[in-house]
């Protein structure tokens, strides 16, 4: 009987960086402390020899609560290197989350980082027999703190299999309770290769900073398996990715990337500290996700630091961006063309391909698609299609190849028997110099029919000395110039803010619920 294929992305991620001649090369950086690429070798042999001898087994799960530090990546990458899954928990859920998800996981094993203990220890009395183990505790605590000293730093790395199930990431929930997405060990390095290194151009001498968080799909990549695929550097950081934060990081550390999303470079834009000078002279490219940049942003980004974003399209489904823009191909306001390695169909009610320049939904099809979701089967059938994954987003593609967004399935509405795209109407809203951000859903009229209704969120005193009529009028005015006469909100409401999911994605499905109760 011939061998089973042996293939182990803990291992391919770091070790290769040593037999590269990169070990005093820094791969993290954080606010704390920076670490080589021998170095991380040496902790994450510690780290899986910590968990054995905590007695978890291969295959078994354990969960990562866990700030933006250099911590992160060693137990992130230990686990894997002992053939252990570690799962990445966002750090902003409600203690009601983190029961549901912990139980979920049933990992034994909990690392969470000190500041983050209350909103964990709320959800303690109902995680019988988990294990709290606390990361960076400064402080006498009822719990185990992470101690990694006493542990050796020689491993035998678990000869796992290229298909088995190498970390969990719990989508965002953005439609119910999030959802375990199993992902295996080439995933990593199918991302990175395909994404980063084709389509980015990302090289051995980048310094990347990742706004996005390491426990989402894409703050993994932007930050950990891309960078180390090349043997670049990562900049972390524990805290808020405020305007003044991501400033004082550009500064510092002048990394030569910057990833975020559209909600953060519009905050950005907006604050009045956002000069050139203010950012990193070593600036090369941005990337954004999460969802679709507006045009204005884009352009308008790129007047001020000299350098693009390059938007993309991905899902925690498919680990990572699988349509984009690229250098040199950029078309502010689309979402580009497929990556290189994956393939993309638009198809209609009845799963027929639509022709270009009609909306469809998007399935694509790539090497990076997750196994499935953890205990889901219905849904797991639903979106995973064989080979196909099912995006669940409405998109266009033009004559050239170009894919251009227009809103969730079950965002998207009809208006005079015409589809309406709410990111459209977004998009024309918030390139009204006095809105910041925008969200448009579907309110019945006097007579049933449905029509666009706009919530929107100002800039601050962008409307002082206007009354909320004239502004109304003005904001119609321009989205029928701006995207056509039939698709203007004849309801504007005013919101502090608009619900997101952690990753930035608006919760149009809450504005609804808002709207229907107060009919």
């Amino acid at each position: 009987m011939a061998d089973m294929a042996v293939y182990n992305s803990a291992s391919d991620l770091i070790d290769r960086n040593l037999a590269a001649g990169r070990g005093d090369k820094p791969a993290f950086i954080d606010r704390q402390r920076r670490i080589t690429y021998a170095e991380l070798q040496r902790e994450t042999a510690r780290a899986a020899n910590f968990l054995q001898r905590l007695g978890l087994r291969r295959e078994d799960r354990v969960a990562l609560v866990l700030l933006d530090t250099v911590d992160f990546p060693v137990l992130f990458l230990g686990a894997i290197r002992a053939g252990i899954v570690p799962v990445p928990l966002n750090t902003l859920l409600t203690a009601e989350q983190y029961a549901y998800i912990l139980a979920d996981t049933r990992a034994r094993v909990v690392f969470v980082s000190e500041p983050l203990l209350p909103a964990l220890e709320q959800a303690r009395g109902k995680l019988a027999g988990v294990e709290f183990i606390v990361v960076g505790a400064t402080k006498e605590t009822p719990y185990r703190k992470l101690s990694l000293v006493e542990e050796s730093e020689t491993f035998a790395t678990a000869a796992t299999h290229p298909d088995e199930p190498a970390f969990w990431l719990y989508s965002s929930g953005s439609t119910g309770m999030p959802k375990g997405t199993k992902h295996i060990h080439t995933s990593m390095m199918a991302t990175a290769e395909l994404f980063a290194q084709q389509t980015l151009g990302m090289r051995e001498d980048d310094v990347i900073y990742s706004a996005a968080k390491l426990f989402f799909a894409y703050g993994l990549g932007n930050a950990l398996s891309f960078p180390m695929s090349v043997g670049a550097t990562a900049v972390l950081f524990d805290g808020r990715p405020t305007p003044d934060a991501i400033f004082d990081i550009l500064r510092r550390e002048q990394p030569t990337i910057f990833c975020s999303g559209p909600t953060s470079f519009a905050a950005i834009l907006a604050d009045a500290k956002c000069t050139r000078e203010a950012g990193s002279r070593r600036l090369r490219l941005c990337t954004s996700a999460g969802e679709a940049l507006p045009e204005h942003l884009g352009l308008a980004w790129k007047e001020r630091f000299g350098c693009d974003i390059i938007d993309g399209v991905g899902s925690t489904e498919m680990l990572h961006i699988f349509l984009s823009n690229r250098p040199g191909d950029i078309r502010y306001g689309t979402a580009g063309r497929a990556v290189p390695g994956y393939e993309l169909r638009l198809l209609d009610e009845q799963g027929r391909e639509v022709a270009d320049d009609e909306v469809g939904e998007l399935f694509v099809q790539g090497p990076s698609a997750a196994e499935g979701y953890w205990n889901q089967r219905e849904k797991s059938r639903g979106t995973f299609g064989g080979a196909w994954t099912r995006t669940g987003d409405k998109f266009v593609r033009d004559r050239e190849g170009r894919y251009t967004y227009c809103g969730r399935a079950d965002d998207m509405f009809k208006v005079s028997g015409v589809w309406v795209s709410p990111f459209e109407v977004e998009s024309a809203l918030i390139s009204h110099p006095a809105i910041l951000e925008a969200a448009v859903i579907p309110h019945a009229d006097a007579d049933g029919l449905l029509k666009p209704k706009a919530y929107i969120v100002l800039k601050t005193g962008a409307a002082s000395g206007q009354s909320h009529d004239a502004l109304d009028v003005a904001l119609r005015e321009h989205v029928k110039t701006t995207v056509g006469p039939w698709k203007y909100p004849r309801w504007i409401e005013v919101l502090d803010s608009l619900p997101k999911t952690a990753t930035g994605k608006i919760q149009r499905f809450k504005l609804r619920e808002m709207d229907a109760q107060n009919k």
